[in-house]
């Protein structure tokens, strides 16, 4: 048999596939150019897109006014006024923003609040570093806990003391989401577990405790934490508000985390179960070690999802008449002089909140991917 000789030009490489068939400009003839009626909507869509992009940025850099004269504490915002609307006036968050962040706190001892906004950060993201997920973060989390009720309350160490009843702004949102979140998780657990408990008298405790919750608007929880509640307390007891609506988002914000780790426990394989009971564990350490860990794996984007709505519901405890930092921006800008300038507020005090909340969920897809790169492979 003779061989075949197949000639190839000298210096020759294989070719990759033009741009036109692969990568971006394929990606927008097929998805954005595919013919007359998709072109036409794209650039429609396009168009509006650019002149919204072009009348915010007017609104909010090119026209806007950043600071304006004081007179004898009182704020000269006709300048403002002057624009009818076609510039921001920033000048309200210049001048009240304190305010919003630190509510009624005394203005001298600001440096307070705004250290305890600092360590709250920083335990977050203590917290979030997976070599700190043992028992260090026992002591992290009392020491920096105690370190907060000290700067907040004072009395101690020189501190002129403070009541609650002048905390407010971003420190309570805060101390609502840190402490709700995290007395809350724990009790989801409780209950999830309760509720796949083969005892009928726990089975019906949490599923009653999480269907009536569940059946009620956190607006109601806390408006039954905070006036009916005290009724049934022994005469000259006396809970403080803070601590009431507290528990009534530990209460809430439990019974729908519960849900969430249930059904991480129900999506486990029942070979999971059957494998740790053929080891001889007992029910704790199968639940510890092997079962709770692979179901919140399975689950954390729910999660993150329900720690994201809870850190936002923290603003309907002004409710009650507690100064979170949304009910702060609210009250920033009832000085008459500073009316109609709202949106600016509302701008300032969403940003905060985007803030934490994109923290929040970019964690969790990072987290996600690290927790399950076993199974892509």
């Amino acid at each position: 048999m003779s061989d075949i000789t197949v000639n190839t030009p000298i210096g020759s490489e294989p070719r990759s596939a033009p741009i036109t068939a692969v990568g971006p400009i394929a990606w927008l003839r097929a998805n954005l150019f595919s013919g007359w009626l998709s072109t036409a909507v794209t650039l429609v869509i396009g168009y509006v897109l650019v002149r919204a992009v072009m009348g915010f940025v007017d609104w909010a850099f090119v026209n806007a006014i950043w600071s304006v004269p004081v007179t004898n504490g009182v704020a000269q915002t006709q300048a403002c006024r002057e624009l009818h609307g076609s510039g921001a006036c920033w000048a309200v968050v210049t001048e009240k923003h304190r305010f919003m962040l630190f509510g009624t706190y005394p203005y001298e001892q600001h440096w307070r609040p705004a250290l305890v906004c600092i360590l709250f950060v920083a335990l977050y993201i203590v917290s979030s570093l997976r070599r700190f997920w043992n028992w260090r973060l026992i002591p992290i989390w009392t020491v920096t806990l105690t370190a907060i009720g000290v700067l907040m309350w004072g009395g101690i160490f020189g501190l002129p003391y403070v009541p609650q009843e002048r905390w407010g702004g971003l420190p309570i949102t805060l101390i609502l989401a840190t402490f709700g979140l995290a007395f809350a998780f724990p009790l989801s657990v409780l209950v999830a577990l309760g509720r796949r408990s083969s005892l009928p008298a726990i089975k019906v405790l949490c599923v009653l405790y999480v269907e009536l919750i569940r059946g009620v608007p956190l607006i109601s929880l806390l408006f039954m934490a905070s006036v009916m509640f005290p009724l049934f307390l022994p005469e000259g007891m006396n809970i403080d508000k803070l601590l009431r609506a507290q528990i009534a988002i530990i209460l809430f914000a439990g019974a729908y985390l519960a849900e969430v780790v249930r059904a991480g426990l129900q999506a486990l394989p029942k070979g999971q179960y059957e494998a740790a009971d053929a080891m001889g564990l007992s029910y704790w350490q199968k639940t510890g070690f092997i079962i709770l860990p692979q179901a919140l794996r399975l689950v954390i984007p729910p999660l993150v999802n329900t720690f994201i709505g809870f850190f936002k519901d923290t603003s309907l405890v002004l409710i009650i008449g507690i100064f979170d930092l949304l009910t702060a921006g609210k009250t920033a800008i009832v000085e008459p002089s500073w009316q109609g300038f709202g949106v600016e507020v509302y701008v300032f005090v969403g940003l905060i909140y985007l803030v934490f909340c994109f923290a929040m969920s970019k964690y969790s897809q990072g987290l996600e991917a690290e927790l399950n790169r076993h199974r892509r492979r």
